[in-house]
């Protein structure tokens, strides 16, 4: 594969470099004895690792287009979020211009997942599951109900004033009454998780149910479809953008119950996490938690993203994340 002879590096590109040397300049000059902690050294090889990653894709751009065009897109927000590094090392650790130990400095917060890797781990691992288990039986309560609403109106009549009264109300607030009625802590979790779920799944599965097109049934009834047909092969594909929708929502609500379950009562995960360190006075573990969250939450609906495209090929890129 030869090298276009047009090739130029644009000036851009040379922004995230410039950008992680100038961080790692500010965070062995001036010299500070600002941070209660002594240096780790995991921030300053983090930009390394960073600067020699970026070069790779440097590199692959004078070959490729496609990495090209993607670095040209990206660079200006490398470029700034590289930057936010150096502004956040220099107002913590050297200045102290915001007090510690409520803000440290990255340094401190990238040690986390160095040191305390194991702890972090079974975090992920005990929130995971309490997420998974919690989204799976909302969800397919959701759509048990949410089909059921929006096909037979008897079963209509007699749901949807339960939906209508039990839906609106937040999941956590159901958490008092759950702490005391469920045997575990864990299974709290699960039922206020699902009960968050359940709520956007049944409207937007029910919505999607009744607003198929009779023309869909009744080219199938002249096929010689029979009810269960109808129900699985026509209308639940024909809802499915609507329970998508209601799937997003439901997992954006799962997490916020998941975080507030685990630091009002469940034993373990990262909320619980976030409640321990904050009562040790460890708020670096508290914002390493924080990122761990952004990334885990962040990847999962991604990967929703993912199932989406796979299944609604037609709608593949209009919604994007």
């Amino acid at each position: 594969m030869s090298v276009s002879p047009r090739f130029k590096v644009h000036p851009f590109f040379w922004g995230p470099p410039v950008a992680l040397l100038l961080d790692q300049v500010l965070h062995f000059f001036p010299e500070d004895n600002l941070q209660p902690a002594p240096e780790t050294g995991v921030y300053s090889f983090l930009l390394w690792v960073l600067f020699g990653a970026y070069a790779l894709f440097l590199t692959a751009s004078v070959f490729h287009q496609r990495i090209r065009t993607k670095l040209h897109h990206y660079t200006p927000l490398l470029t700034a979020f590289f930057l936010f590094f150096g502004l956040w090392d220099t107002v913590t650790l050297k200045y102290a211009l915001i007090p510690l130990p409520y803000f440290p400095g990255p340094d401190r917060v990238l040690s986390v997942f160095v040191n305390d890797g194991d702890i972090f781990g079974l975090g992920i691992y005990h929130s995971l599951v309490l997420l998974f288990t919690g989204y799976a039986v909302g969800g397919v309560l959701g759509l048990i109900t949410g089909i059921s609403i929006g096909w037979s109106r008897r079963l209509s009549y007699w749901i949807n004033p339960v939906f209508k009264f039990v839906g609106p109300i937040p999941a956590t607030a159901w958490i008092p009454i759950a702490m005391i009625t469920f045997p575990t802590s864990f299974s709290a979790g699960v039922f206020l998780i699902a009960l968050s779920v359940w709520f956007p799944v049944t409207f937007m599965t029910s919505s999607g149910i009744a607003g198929v097109k009779n023309s869909y049934f009744e080219v199938a009834r002249t096929l010689g479809a029979d009810n269960r047909f109808l129900i699985f092969k026509v209308a639940v594909p024909a809802a499915f953008p609507l329970i998508f929708i209601g799937l997003f929502m439901g997992l954006g609500l799962s997490f916020l119950t998941l975080i507030a379950a685990e630091t009002l009562g469940v034993k373990g995960g990262l909320g619980y996490l976030i409640l321990w360190a904050q009562g040790w006075g460890e708020y670096y573990k508290v914002y390493a938690v924080l990122i761990t969250i952004a990334v885990l939450f962040s990847s999962l609906i991604l990967i929703l993203f993912k199932i989406k495209d796979r299944i609604l090929i037609w709608q593949k890129g209009l919604i994007k994340w």
